[in-house]
């Protein structure tokens, strides 16, 4: 329990002449964030639900940490992206330790992948082979760390982001020996989670937290993560995404390769049983080649768009046959998703018997063995078989069977249609007081969406907050949508927008970001505006890191897709315009929002209205927020995108954006520009 005087209040930490005012000279109070570190404290001490928008500015990590570190109960804060985390560990613990004097403990829990595993890194040593060649340079680096590290963070030590060798220095769930291992008790993720143990505030990221809930709920006597009281969601917009991911199976080319890699090396040692695993795995690793690749051939075959992709108004989709071309995922390859069906199979039926005869006799060769790793490989391979059947046979009607084709990797997916099932039964159940917040959960001002979403019905007793946060968009920004461009599927759509991409810049000094919805966009407007008199940058050409650091350095313009829609923070001149593409409705081909809408249809709802628009409408809001970041901050937000102020819907859109001025011509955009300059 935290050692805490109980007559300590968020007021005397967050109000006005409170510890943070006194341990921060120049504090501004901001009443806002007084009035939410409240409404959390109510929630924790009522044991409830709170579903709390806090804009930006507000200083939320701060009005829920406060009272979760008030309330003596054991609290685990969930994020979306790394910046955020790294701003919660490295700045705002700290301040309430050291400089308001707050007493708690905290830690840090990462994914297993992001530690260094002894025993693999061991086995590797021993032999060591580098997914490509210019990797091995690296290894002498690794090796010194791994013999100083008190961690085994990843993040220690300077690696690519692509650093594909890593995979073999780091243990999955399914590759741990657990208690098995000689390393055990040495072991790093052993370590982190004893610390995580024993917190009062344990800091994890949303793909952690619900790959735990995933396990637990599934497999008994298995959990990531201790035992807790309270959960805060913190970017709980991108809960359902996350959620969709770890309830539901997937099986993938990786996966092949990596138990074939780790039963050879797992033998290594074993002369006896050498030859027959080279074998076992050689044929398996032929039979995963041919197998996922006649499904990738099946994934990619050419559909003709159906007229709902070429609609103004997106209409709901049939979820088989989907197909279409996945825009951003961190790189310039474009991504393939599409609805499992029998046509895509069908094909590859020859090489799943294969394959799965081939995961047969590798279980079944280990069936007897008695050391843990050779019995955790055909623990391993039974369960792939299992699940690589469940996925291809598509029977469960809660689901929507899937597969996607990213670089090398193809993966078989089924996922459930609704979480919010899921949700019910798996957390709330378990969990009596949870705060979900976010810059961006409200639709149109209401909640509803969101609720839905996440599974919080009407029944449940939700207290429900909105907090402006202290910008004043009317003053600051505004948002501009000529209404004469052709709409987005039109042609001469890009040839039109970069010439006002090429006007607006010129009223701004650059210091632009073009926020685009596809990759294909992206790149076909970086080639249409080359000629623009300012740095060009390209999403994926340098790191992320680098290329804000070049952004911030000189007047640039930046061309970049979903990755920088949240999650980065440029404040001050250095952005002053914010151009973003089209209204970002989710593909409809996607197999999963495909499902979601025939299942709102077959309810007798609009899937257009509840569910395309206000995702939408809240997508478009996250990329607003790129521009106000500051009291200071003054700027435009260019949509290029007429249907914003020419459809009905585009109403619901306005309503979810702040207040701003509205304007429709680039001269208009001018003149508000000047007016402040």
């Amino acid at each position: 329990m935290i050692p805490l005087p109980e007559a300590l209040t968020v007021d005397h930490v967050l109000g006005a002449g409170g510890r943070l005012a006194e341990a921060l000279p120049g504090y501004e109070h901001r009443e806002d964030q007084l009035a939410l570190a409240r409404a959390v404290e109510r929630a924790i001490a009522d044991r409830g639900y709170l579903v709390a928008e806090a804009g930006t500015g507000t200083g939320k990590t701060l009005a829920y940490l406060v009272p979760a570190v008030l309330s003596g109960r054991r609290v685990i804060v969930s994020t979306a992206t790394k910046t955020l985390q790294e701003q919660i560990w490295g700045k705002d613990i700290p301040l309430l330790r050291e400089q308001c004097g707050l007493e708690f403990s905290a830690a840090y829990l990462k994914g297993r992948s992001n530690y260094y595993c002894i025993e693999r890194g061991e086995a590797f040593a021993r032999a060591p082979t580098f997914a490509a060649r210019d990797e091995a340079a690296l290894w002498p680096r690794i090796e010194a760390w791994a013999r100083e590290t008190e961690t085994g963070d990843r993040s220690e030590i300077d690696l690519p982001d692509q650093f594909h060798t890593w995979r073999d220095l780091s243990a999955t769930t399914e590759n741990c020996l657990g208690r098995e291992c000689p390393h055990h008790e040495a072991c790093f993720v052993t370590r982190a989670r004893a610390l995580a143990a024993q917190a009062d505030v344990l800091l994890v990221n949303h793909h952690l937290f619900f790959a735990d809930l995933a396990m637990r709920t599934s497999r008994a006597g298995v959990e990531i993560l201790p035992e807790h009281d309270v959960v805060v969601f913190d970017e709980a917009h991108a809960i359902e995404d996350v959620a969709t991911e770890y309830f539901g199976l997937q099986v993938s080319s990786f996966r092949v390769d990596e138990l074939s890699r780790d039963a050879l090396r797992a033998v290594s040692d074993r002369p006896d049983l050498g030859t027959m695993m080279k074998e076992a795995t050689g044929e398996l690793r032929k039979a995963g080649e041919r197998f996922f690749q006649a499904v990738a051939d099946g994934l990619r075959a050419p559909a003709a768009a159906p007229p709902w992709a070429r609609a103004s108004r997106p209409s709901t989709p049939r979820p088989r046959g989907g197909r279409y071309a996945q825009g951003d995922r961190g790189s310039q390859d474009e991504a393939v998703k599409a609805a499992l069906t029998e046509d895509v199979l069908e094909p590859a039926g020859r090489e799943y018997h294969r394959l799965d005869g081939a995961l047969a006799t590798l279980r079944d060769l280990l069936a007897d063995a008695e050391n843990p790793p050779l019995q955790q490989i055909a623990r391993r391979a039974g369960e792939l078989r299992v699940e690589l059947a469940a996925v291809t046979a598509m029977k469960e009607p809660s689901r929507v069977y899937f597969g996607e084709v990213r670089g090398r990797g193809v993966f078989l997916r089924a996922a459930p249609i609704d979480v919010a099932e899921e949700l019910q039964e798996r957390l709330y159940r378990r969990t009596d007081t949870v705060v979900f917040t976010s810059a961006t959960l409200a639709a149109q001002g209401r909640f509803d969406y969101f609720r839905r979403q996440v599974g919080l019905a009407p029944e449940f007793d939700v207290a429900e907050a909105r907090f402006a946060g202290p910008f004043d968009f009317t003053r600051q920004a505004a948002l501009v949508s000529p209404a004469t461009l052709p709409e987005p599927n039109a042609p001469g759509f890009v040839d039109a927008a970069a010439e006002v991409i090429r006007e607006l810049t010129s009223i701004t000094g650059g210091r632009a970001f073009v926020l685009c919805t596809s990759n294909r966009n992206m790149l076909a407007f970086h080639k249409a505006c080359r000629g623009l008199p300012y740095r060009i940058l390209l999403q994926g050409e340098r790191p992320k890191s680098r290329l804000l650091e070049d952004f911030k350095a000189e007047p640039s313009v930046l061309f970049a897709t979903a990755s920088f829609w949240e999650g980065v923070d440029v404040p001050g001149e250095a952005l002053s315009l914010v151009v973003i593409d089209r209204l970002p409705f989710a593909p409809p081909g996607d197999p999963v929002i495909a499902a979601r809408l025939r299942a709102l249809e077959e309810a007798g709802r609009d899937g257009f209205s509840e569910l395309q628009v206000p995702a939408a409408a809240l997508a478009l809001r996250q990329g607003f927020g790129r521009l106000v970041r500051t009291r200071e901050d003054r700027g435009l937000v260019a949509v290029l995108d007429r249907r914003l102020v020419t459809k009905g819907y585009g109403r619901a859109f306005l309503a979810t954006l702040p207040k701003t001025p509205l304007l429709k011509t680039v001269d208009e955009a001018r003149r508000w520009w000047e007016r402040g300059a």
